[in-house]
Order: structure tokens, then C-alpha cells, then sequence
């Protein structure tokens, strides 16, 4: 059994997974992403001690964090762009501090979007490819490698980072600090943004969220449609750059925005047409996620299993994975 986290700029999700990649406890709590440091690791404890409390908890052999990017998995810190307070925090540490974790059992680290992928390519829908891209569509915008079959995570464990790819030379300037990243254009934030910017306006006591704009847009909303359709636009031009310079047999793409169906996918495959012309990327297939909201926990845990020693999906993670194990 593996404990595993996955800290996101909406929600903070922990569980247990077993040996299969199974998800058999789970505890989960809003992310305080304007809060202090403290604030926001208070809920990070706050989700380790739910999962303290499940019987499964006194056989963990890891602990694996999936957390939003940019992280360093050579110090164990993250700086993830959504949650401002964290800059360089230490949350390896911190989870190690945890008084209900074991000794012996090291936490390990991993980007989400990364994670995402590492357990997409073992269990989901990018199974079976050697060369594959996979995205998290949701507060922000991540990406995770697939490259000769075996999972690349990079030196720092940012590595496909493609949210913060500019596809918008002259776009809006986006808290990275550069200008038209494709987070700022089709995260769901940017959705919801997008919307009310054209004019679109929420349902009388219905929230301006992406969810929100995906129910109108279903209903044959044009402005809710057209929101959709420039988030769609701006992922197509980045995947295509991407399978143009790594050449991916196959896209991915997860996270809550991607849970609104056809009205994401069906613009982007069309786009992507437009975009993806040269011999060697087109008809590059698009896939929806096949673990849904579960692939960054079950990617967080596949990354304890290799540093506890136990062989990763197919025998091919690649070890810098296990580097968030540095004090």
C-alpha cells in the first residue's frame, strides 16, 4: 500500500493505493491558494491526518506528492505558479515532518502533470505508446513525457511543462512572467474569464466557472461555445509544436476542463488538424484521460513504489523521479 498526494491550485487530494494502482481511500480538502504558507500546508496536514486515520495507513511502504509546478525534485520544493505563497517551499520536508508518518517512509516527489502521465502510461489511455504527451487541463495547465517508453521527467522534474509554452506572442502577460502562455488561454480560469469578457453571463446563482460555461455551452450557448473554442485553439498549437519537436504518437489530456467532453475535445481535434501539418504529426491522435481525476494520485503513488524498490508500471521509471528524497 502507498499513500499519495495531489496538491493542485483548487483542491488538495490524498489517498491509498495499492499495488495495482487502485484507489482505496481517499480524503480531500479546498486548496487556500491566496492563503499564507502555513495556511495552505495546515490543509496539506490536514489530508495526511484523514489518511492517518484509514486502517490501510499502518502498511504504507511510501508516500509519493504530485504537486502543481514548477517543483525542484532535487531539493524537494515547489513553486507552483497558483499558489503565490509557496516560492520555493519546502514541502518535502514539511510532509516528512508529519508526526503520524513512519520513519523509514521517505515522501517522494513529482510534478502533477508528470504524475499524470506516469500513471496514464501504465494503466490509461496512453498505455501502450512509446512516445507520448499528456496534459492536465484545470486550475492551470501541465504536462508530462513519454519518450521511448519510459517516462521523462527531466533534470528538475519539469519536463513538458507546457502550460507556460507561448502560443500568443502578443497575448496577455501571465504570472509566470511571459505573455500568451497557454495556461492563461485555456486553463479553466481562463475559460470562465474569457466568457464574461465576451459578454456571457452565468445562470442567476450559478458561480462563473469553467463547469458553469461548459453547462451554457452545452444548451448551444455561442459565447459559452466560443470560450471552448479558443481554450481548444490555443492547446492545439501547443501540442502540435510539441509533437513537432519531440514527435509524440499520442496527446492526453486531463483535468477538470477536459471533463466537459466534446465540447473541448471535438475544436480541438480540429484545430490540431489545422496546426499539425507536417507529414510526421499529422492525424497525431488526442486522447481523453483514461484515470480521470484519479491519475495524479495513482502517478504520486507509482512514484513512492520506485523509491521503496519495487519495479514501476513496465520496469521503465526513470530514476530521478525518486530525487524529492533529499533533505
Amino acid at each position: 500500500m502507498y499513500a499519495a498526494l495531489d496538491i493542485g491550485g483548487t483542491k488538495i487530494a490524498g489517498a491509498l493505493v495499492d499495488e495495482e494502482g487502485c484507489v482505496v481511500g481517499r480524503v480531500q480538502r479546498p486548496t487556500p491558494a491566496q492563503g499564507a504558507a502555513g495556511v495552505l500546508m495546515g490543509a496539506v496536514n490536514e489530508v495526511l491526518d484523514g489518511l492517518a486515520r484509514d486502517p490501510g495507513w499502518g502498511v504504507i511502504r511510501g508516500l509519493g506528492i504530485a504537486s502543481a509546478g514548477p517543483v525542484d525534485t532535487a531539493s524537494g520544493a515547489v513553486s507552483p505558479v497558483n499558489i503565490p505563497a509557496w516560492r520555493g517551499f519546502p514541502l518535502v520536508a514539511e510532509v516528512r515532518a508529519h508526526p503520524m508518518l513512519f520513519s523509514g517512509v521517505e515522501p517522494v516527489l513529482i510534478g502533477d502533470a508528470v504524475a499524470m502521465a506516469a500513471a496514464e502510461h501504465w494503466l490509461g489511455a496512453a498505455r501502450g505508446f512509446d512516445h507520448a504527451l499528456c496534459m492536465v487541463v484545470s486550475t492551470g495547465v501541465g504536462g508530462g513525457l513519454v519518450l521511448n517508453g519510459r517516462l521523462h521527467p527531466g533534470p528538475s522534474g519539469n519536463a513538458g511543462h507546457i502550460g507556460h509554452m507561448s502560443v500568443d506572442l502578443d497575448g496577455a502577460a501571465c504570472p509566470c512572467g511571459a505573455r500568451g502562455c497557454v495556461e492563461g488561454l485555456a486553463s479553466g480560469t481562463a475559460i470562465a474569464r474569457q466568457a464574461l469578457a465576451s459578454g456571457w453571463v452565468p445562470p442567476a446563482g450559478e458561480p462563473a466557472t469553467a463547469a458553469t460555461v461548459a453547462q451554457d455551452a452545452r444548451r448551444g450557448d455561442v459565447l459559452a461555445l466560443a470560450a471552448f473554442g479558443r481554450a481548444a485553439k490555443a492547446l492545439a498549437a501547443a501540442i502540435a509544436a510539441t509533437a513537432s519537436l519531440i514527435e509524440v504518437d499520442v496527446a492526453v489530456i486531463g483535468g477538470g476542463v477536459a471533463q466537459a467532453g466534446d465540447l473541448l475535445f471535438t475544436p480541438l481535434r480540429r484545430h490540431l488538424d489545422a496546426y499539425a501539418t507536417l507529414d510526421f504529426v499529422r492525424g497525431l491522435e488526442v486522447r481523453p484521460a483514461a484515470l480521470a481525476q484519479d491519475a495524479g494520485l495513482v502517478g504520486a503513488a507509482a512514484a513512492a513504489r520506485l523509491f521503496a524498490g519495487v519495479p514501476g508500471p513496465r520496469g521503465r521509471f526513470d530514476p530521478a523521479l525518486a530525487r524529492g528524497r533529499s533533505a
